[in-house]
This record gives C-alpha cells, structure tokens and sequence, in this order.
C-alpha cells in the first residue's frame, strides 16, 4: 500500500467534497500543501524556469519593474530598508528588484516562505550578490499569518522601516480580503508593499495555456500522488472559474484510501482541486487595493496582461 501524507490527508477530511451538478469537488487548494516536501519546491522552481512561466511571469515583472524602479524608490525612499519577500521561493522574483536598489540604500533582506528549502534557496542567491545584512531566523520558515510579528520584530536598530515585496502571482493563491488585511495591519504608516499578479484582462484560453503544460502537472501532481492515487488513475485538468484559474484531478476510477484510522471513497469522475490562482481586471485589483492602503498606483503591461501595484500605508 502507497504511503499517504497525513497532512494532505488530514485536509480532505477537514474539507470533504462540494457537489458541482453531480460531480463531487474535493478542493485542498492551499499554498502549503504543494510545498511539504523537498521534492514538490523543486518542481516549482524548475516550473520557473520552464519557458511559459518565465514568459508569463517573471520577464513581466522582470519589465514593470525596470520601468518603474525610480517610482518605487522615491515611495520607499532611502532610508535603511528592511525587504521582507514573502512567499520568496529562491529569491528569483526578488533578485532584480534587489539588484535595481542594491546601493541606492543600506538593505536588510529577509526571506520568507513556509518552505524551508526555499528560504535556503534564496538566502544562498542573495548572500552571492552581496545585498547586505541577510536575516536568518526561525521566522524565515512562515506563512502570512505571522506578518505582523515579523515585521515588528524586524524593525530594529538602524532599520525602522519595511518594504514587503509579494511577487510572482502570489497573491491569487490566498483569499485577497484575509491577506491584504494581514500585509495591511504589519505595516506603519509610509510604509509600503509592491504586488506583482496576473490581470484577467486577456483571453482567457491564453491565461489557461500558460498552467496547461507538463511542468506545472510535474509539480502538482505530487499531491494526489502523496494521497496514494496513481498517475494512470488521474487526469490532469485547469479551467477558468469563479474569477480564477482552478487546477484539479480527475478521479479515472473508483478508489479507496485509508490513513489514521479513516477511508475515504473516491468516486470516478471526482474532482480534487489542488490550486488555484486568482486574476483581477485592474480596476477591480485597485478598488480592493484602496480599501486597505492610502496610496495605491498599478502599473501594467500595455497588453494589460500584468500588473504591478506599488501601495503605501
């Protein structure tokens, strides 16, 4: 019998199963469960460097951002700046931010992520482009529940204020209002906070392309398979629903899985929703924004396909 992650597990019991007509929906879409083990960060970090990815996300952000550093500088201004990168993977989505302020200012860069190989990751990056003073703590290992602890407690000594970066479409895998009420409530007034996701302005067949490919089903699929399901009795699948891309498996086949005492029955036709990502229109994106910031400007892509929003508290 195949080995069953307990923490998978333990979450579809938690949740159980929705009914969409007559097809039962099991979603566990929650950002920690792609990352349990060492193996499932891999395959997002190889993801990133798969040429859709890299094209639909980072060179985007990789652009709006060199357009508009001198902006973000002037916001942040140029005192001693703690930048805290959350849901930093291995600190590619931060590294030209890093790079453009790197000597306009003395810089304190703090890596987190519920990951612990990925803040590993990003510390070795970063410590290779000498960005200054590189915090590693107990704290690195965190989810955005912590924020307000983390940035309290980084502002000390010389470095009073915070810049939080939340790049790379991290923002659509968390329900916006509980997320952008956290980030908001960590942060003094003249701080700020630089956003980086998807619109939803394109077409939608080109925004399902870009999470259709082999590399994104190489790394989510290592959720079912930790739920004991096999490749042969599961299909992959990504739809535009509900304002957001939603990934899921289809159950091929009947199945029963037993952990911790319990069995769950897997009906053919099932489906186990295992992430999704949410797209905003950008007028939606800044109306949201300005319930929770003072300040918010968002910047796009002349295809509207990207957006970068620069908010201050």
């Amino acid at each position: 019998m195949e080995k069953i992650n307990e923490i998978i597990f333990k979450e579809l019991l938690k949740r159980g199963y929705s009914l969409d007509g007559k097809t039962r929906v099991w979603n566990i879409s929650e950002s920690r469960l792609m990352y349990i083990t060492p193996e499932q960060a891999q395959a997002y970090l190889d993801l990133e460097l798969s040429p859709d990815y890299n094209k639909e996300v980072i060179q985007k952000e990789v652009e709006l951002i060199k357009r508009h550093i001198e902006e973000i500088i002037k916001k942040t201004g140029k005192d001693p700046l703690n930048v805290i990168d959350m849901g930093c993977g291995d600190g590619k989505k931060a590294e030209i931010f890093i790079e453009q302020l790197k000597g306009k200012m003395k810089l304190r860069y703090c890596p987190i992520d519920i990951s612990d190989y990925m803040v590993n990751k990003a510390i070795e990056r970063m410590s290779k482009m000498n960005v200054g003073e590189i915090v590693q703590s107990q704290w690195n290992i965190s989810d955005f529940e912590n924020i307000e602890n983390i940035s309290s407690l980084l502002r000390q000594n010389n470095f009073k204020k915070n810049l939080i970066l939340i790049l790379g479409n991290t923002i659509g895998n968390f329900e916006f209002h509980e997320l952008m009420h956290q980030v908001s409530s960590s942060m003094k007034k003249s701080e700020v906070v630089l956003i980086g996701n998807g619109l939803s302005e394109k077409n939608i067949d080109t925004i399902l392309k870009s999470y259709s490919g082999k590399m994104i089903n190489n790394f989510l699929i290592k959720i079912p398979l930790q739920l004991g399901l096999k490749e042969d009795e599961i299909k992959f699948g990504a739809r535009f629903k509900n304002s957001r891309v939603e990934i899921y498996y289809e159950i091929k086949t009947n199945k029963k899985i037993s952990c911790l005492g319990k069995n769950i029955d897997f009906n053919e036709g099932d489906q186990i929703i295992v992430a999704v990502s949410y797209k905003y229109k950008k007028d939606i994106l800044q109306k949201y924004l300005k319930m929770y910031f003072d300040e918010v400007k968002v910047f796009t892509l002349d295809d509207k396909s990207y957006a970068l929003a620069l908010c201050k508290k």
